[in-house]
């Protein structure tokens, strides 16, 4: 198993089928903390105090795609992605930021170096803002070849997740 730590940071995505997509795999990936950011929707927290119908509808539709992932991810939520950053930082992870940039490395010859990593994933329309980008220990861009220039928000944490985990050139990090 990878001697990797890594935690997923949701800067205001949209919808509650991604989050519930991204809950899964990233317990599929062992990621250890969720942070849900600015309005990405979450399931019931402690002393949630959200409006019952707000916890209602967005557990309900996280639960669609989480299948159960959503009961056993640890999930905080913060009112603004630089907060999570922040704490990561304090916590001492390096923040990969997944955004298309001019400056943006391939993902998959990108080295990490460090064995705590926080991935950023944005919005599924406007996606990560450049001033969180500017917060980032590095900025990474998933590789396309055909005429789409993305992903689904779910897909890419997925592609992102299994690399930063189990991929090359990441194997001297695995144990």
């Amino acid at each position: 198993m990878s001697t990797i730590t890594l935690r997923v940071i949701l800067s205001d995505i949209r919808g509650a089928g991604n989050v519930g997509s991204i809950l899964r795999t990233a317990n599929a990936c062992g990621v250890e903390l969720i942070y849900a950011c600015g309005y990405t929707p979450y399931p019931k927290l402690i002393d949630d105090d959200r409006p019952p119908h707000v916890i209602t509808n967005n557990a309900r539709l996280i639960a669609k795609t989480a299948l159960g992932a959503e009961l056993s991810m640890p999930i905080q939520h913060c009112l603004d992605t630089a907060t999570a950053i922040t704490e990561a930082k304090r916590d001492g992870f390096d923040i990969i930021v997944i955004e298309q940039a001019e400056t943006s490395l391939n993902l998959f010859s990108f080295a990490p170096s460090s064995l705590k990593l926080a991935l950023v994933l944005g919005n599924e329309v406007t996606g990560v803002s450049p001033a969180v980008c500017e917060l980032a220990s590095a900025v990474c861009e998933l590789p396309m070849v055909g005429t789409k220039e993305s992903l689904n928000v779910s897909s890419a944490a997925a592609v992102a997740l299994y690399q930063l985990r189990f991929g090359r050139p990441n194997q001297d990090l695995l144990s």
